[in-house]
């Protein structure tokens, strides 16, 4: 994970090392939606409250397998997908499901907080959450997912911001 400066804006680029587990690569195949989150968050350090959100983003994946195509479909969204919403979403086509798990996988040029907010005198950290969001499988899978080490899909990492990174 870093984090990049270019023209008026801080962009993080992630690269994750995203294995699904065999019940989550069945369950694809035989036709159940995968959602994923990614959060990014510009927080401000500050000893007398909560620490300040300067700037956040966050992503929405939709992983399917089109049975009659024999393709896996993948969308991307800046708001959240539901079931039959999926108006606001990019979405592309791939063969294999590695090809669309490496989509997911490599996340770059992703805006996170205009320079305009960001202090280069105050302390300032980037935290990056990405998650399979079990909230939108169909409630059996959601108890059953629960008690299941191989649906439990998330990383968290944090950066310090650099004065070099703000300036």
């Amino acid at each position: 994970m870093r984090a990049e400066r270019r023209e008026a804006a801080l962009y993080l680029t992630a690269q994750l090392k995203l294995e699904l587990g065999p019940a989550v690569e069945d369950a694809l195949v035989k036709g159940l939606a995968v959602h994923f989150v990614a959060e990014a968050e510009v927080l401000r350090d500050r000893w007398y409250w909560y620490d300040r959100k300067v700037g956040a983003a966050t992503r929405y994946y939709r992983l399917a397998f089109q049975p009659l195509t024999r393709r896996w479909r993948l969308n991307v969204s800046n708001e959240p997908i539901s079931g039959t919403g999926l108006a606001g979403s990019i979405s592309q086509n791939f063969e294999t499901l590695s090809e669309a798990l490496d989509v997911v996988r490599r996340q770059s040029g992703w805006k996170v907080a205009d320079m305009a907010e960001l202090d280069a005198e105050a302390r300032q950290y980037l935290t990056y959450r990405f998650r399979l969001d079990i909230s939108q499988l169909p409630r059996p899978f959601q108890i059953a997912a629960g008690n299941q080490s191989e649906w439990n899909v998330s990383v968290a990492r944090q950066l310090r911001l650099t004065a070099d990174m703000v300036r």
